[in-house]
This record gives C-alpha cells, sequence and structure tokens, in this order.
C-alpha cells in the first residue's frame, strides 16, 4: 500500500450546510456525481456525503459511526488492486466491513476496520485516474506527470 490519503470523506446530517462553511472558508465545490459534494485539497480530496448514505455503504447504523464519522480513503490504480489490498489488511488484524466490489457509479470500492477502529475505503474510481507519482484528485490527473 502506497503511504497516501487520497479521499477524505466526511459524514455530514446536512450536505448543503456543511458545503457552506467549506466555501465560506474559501474553498471550491469540484465538479461531482449526485450525492457527493468534493472540494479537491493539494494531492487529496475532502468529501462530504450524507451520514445515513455513509452508514449503509460501510454496512454499519448510523449510531454505530457516532459523532466525527468519516472513512480515510486509498485510492488504487485498479480495481484487482482494491481486492489485493483488502486481503493485505484482513491479514495485518483489520476487519473486512465490506468486500471489494462494484458500485453504482462504475468502480469498485471495499471497507475495513483497521485494529485501531478507523475505518479505510479502498478504492478505485476510473474516472480519477492517479498521477504518475500517485497523486489523487477528483476528476484524475489523465495524461499528466505531475503529482
Amino acid at each position: 500500500m502506497e503511504q497516501r490519503i487520497s479521499l477524505i470523506t466526511l459524514g455530514v446530517p446536512d450536505m448543503e450546510q456543511a458545503a457552506a462553511f467549506y466555501e465560506a472558508l474559501g474553498w471550491q465545490r469540484a465538479e461531482s456525481p449526485d450525492g457527493v459534494i468534493a472540494f479537491d485539497l493539494i494531492s487529496q480530496t475532502l468529501g462530504l456525503y450524507p451520514l445515513a448514505s455513509l452508514a449503509e455503504d460501510m454496512g454499519l447504523s448510523v449510531e454505530e459511526l457516532g459523532t466525527g464519522a468519516m472513512t480515510l480513503s486509498h485510492n488504487t490504480r485498479s480495481a484487482e488492486e482494491v481486492t489485493t489490498l483488502m486481503a493485505k489488511a484482513e491479514a495485518a488484524g483489520a476487519t473486512l466491513l465490506r468486500p471489494a466490489g462494484e458500485v453504482f457509479w462504475g468502480g469498485t470500492i471495499g471497507y475495513f476496520r483497521a485494529p485501531d477502529s478507523h475505518i479505510w475505503e479502498i478504492a478505485h474510481n476510473p474516472f480519477s485516474t492517479l498521477s504518475d507519482g500517485g497523486a489523487f484528485r477528483w476528476n484524475g490527473y489523465g495524461t499528466e506527470t505531475e503529482g
């Protein structure tokens, strides 16, 4: 697993209210599909996602997520790498919450709970290609070599 966090997803009860806060800080929204509000950061993206939907994605109740629910996401170069990293995490002591699999928007994801209880998403997003250096940007790097 490369040493990086690609996408920080915050489960929020009111998407527009949360987005207004970040916009008030001077952040600009990135173009994104319905259901996600994204803000590109330097080498990462912050994503806002409905709290109930985030819980459902993980197979947990909203109550189990608790205050400050979020996932730390690591994006991969291929869908196959999601499966490989999920197995590696489980072998290292993680608890699988959702095995690697395809999702409605065309990518592949899996979730695990690390031994320290933080929840990670391993994802391949074919629409957000990584730079040659492994940097993530919400709408991808394409053929650029920056990052």
